[in-house]
């Protein structure tokens, strides 16, 4: 590919993206909400003891109209993610066959002498120009589908605006963690997959500890909650289960759309409860105690500590095979594409794309372990809040985005959380076992 080429492509995806955002469809949010038929505490006191008949009742207040929408919105992103795994890796062999970052490489090896400087110019050019290679997509994906399903409230120009912040924002610390591990390739060239696996993991610990303080606020505006009738019993919950937290804040997330949304984060020993405002202005007390039980779970269960140690092993098993495939592929493509050796950050288009081809294969098993973490945070939730009923409205109006019930593989492959029907299973089996064992059990929707 000539040089002129290549940057009529990159003016030519630039270009579809606007026009992309531009001819978006508004939302329609009474379109978007699901149609779930409203219902009383007379309803759920006589819903049957039966967890699966009580399941049952709670899915058929969905319309079919719901259904087929959410349905239509949750599988159509098997296909993009399919897609978005083909586009980035042709973005990244269309770079690296360019040219472009080898005629960086050797304008800069004359002005920048240190190598780890011309790591991170090479690195966040390469991000950069696959940021813009593959923008029509995200565009698509992000604005342009959230709008046709009714899902997002922001304008183009204002989603365009935080996209650039949060692209600069990962071009800035990932030009900083290739780099180092362009270091570690350079003095370890044998065992560098074992030390990158570490750094990899350092890194992402790094990233949880600065995000909710110095990144998260970027985006929206947190404040702490004013309303005590809610506030109170989720720092009750917090207290019983031994969460340091003395506030509970909330942030607009409204903004951007119109999901329900908490999260309990912190590592260290440190935790901030924070819950969006969709949830404040959606969703009645039990059922805003339920979600914050589960958040809750998520910190008391150290899923955060597991999770990088599960991401861990998946980052060895995964630079291990990037040292095996990318001493293949250079071999085959290397000085033809002007890769001078296993150390040239020119050559991290090709690294990319293989890193890439291992995360999609690994996609079902990442999904599977975040979804038995989530699972897992449920129960727990369900036991310190106590409110089955709350739990399972909330996982109706989950159904906006994700599909209500789908087979064993699809779920398995394609969810990263359990599936609505399951959620409000696991809360119907709970209240039946409670009242079964405590008669005076009971559970109201404010």
């Amino acid at each position: 590919m000539t040089r002129n080429a290549f940057w009529l492509l990159i003016a030519i995806t630039l270009l579809l993206a606007v026009v992309l955002g531009l001819a978006a469809p508004v939302s329609q949010h009474a379109a978007a909400a699901a149609e779930i038929a409203p219902v009383n505490d007379a309803w759920r006191a006589a819903l049957p003891a039966d967890p699966m008949a009580a399941t049952q009742a709670y899915m058929a207040r969905l319309s079919p109209a719901a259904r087929a929408r959410s349905d239509a919105y949750f599988e159509g992103g098997y296909w993009l993610q399919g897609l978005r795994f083909a586009l980035g890796v042709a973005a990244a062999w269309i770079i690296a066959v360019s040219g472009t970052l080898v005629r960086f490489r050797a304008a800069i090896d004359r002005r920048v002498r240190f190598k780890s400087i011309q790591s991170v110019l090479l690195a966040m050019l390469f991000m950069l120009l696959s940021a813009a290679l593959t923008l029509p997509l995200t565009v698509y994906e992000g604005f342009y589908r959230e709008h046709l399903f009714g899902l997002a409230n922001q304008t183009f120009l204002p989603w365009m605006g935080e996209q650039a912040l949060s692209a600069a924002i990962a071009i800035i610390a990932g030009g900083l963690f290739i780099s180092l591990m362009y270091a570690v390739l350079r003095r370890a060239p044998r065992t560098w997959w074992i030390w990158g696996s570490v750094l990899g993991v350092g890194f992402l610990s790094f990233m949880l500890l600065i995000g909710p303080v110095y990144i998260d606020p970027l985006f929206n505006t947190y404040k702490p909650l004013a309303d005590e009738r809610i506030k109170q019993p989720i720092l009750a919950m917090a207290r019983a289960n031994g969460v340091p937290a003395d506030n509970i804040y909330q942030f607009d997330a409204s903004r951007q759309d119109n999901r329900v949304s908490a999260n309990v984060s912190g590592i260290f020993g440190t935790a901030a409860i924070r819950l969006n405002d969709n949830l404040l202005r959606r969703a009645s007390l039990p059922e805003i105690k339920g979600v914050m039980g589960h958040e809750l779970g998520h910190y008391v269960l150290n899923h955060i500590y597991k999770m990088l140690l599960s991401f861990g092993l998946i980052l060895v098993l995964g630079f291990a095979y990037l040292k095996w495939s990318y001493g293949l592929a250079l071999q085959r493509w290397g000085a033809r594409l002007g890769i001078r050796d296993q150390s040239d950050p020119a050559g991290l288009p090709l690294l990319a794309a293989l890193f890439s081809i291992y995360l999609f294969a690994m996609t079902p098993i990442i999904n599977s372990m975040i979804r038995v973490q989530e699972g897992e945070a449920d129960l727990f939730g369900l036991n310190a809040s106590q409110e089955p009923d709350g739990f399972a409205e909330v996982d109706l109006k989950l159904t906006e985005y994700r599909k209500a019930d789908p087979g064993p593989i699809e779920e398995f492959v394609f969810f990263d959380h359990p599936s609505p029907r399951k959620r409000i299973f696991a809360a119907m089996r709970w209240k039946a076992e409670h009242l079964n064992t405590s008669p005076s059990f009971h559970c109201k929707s404010e």
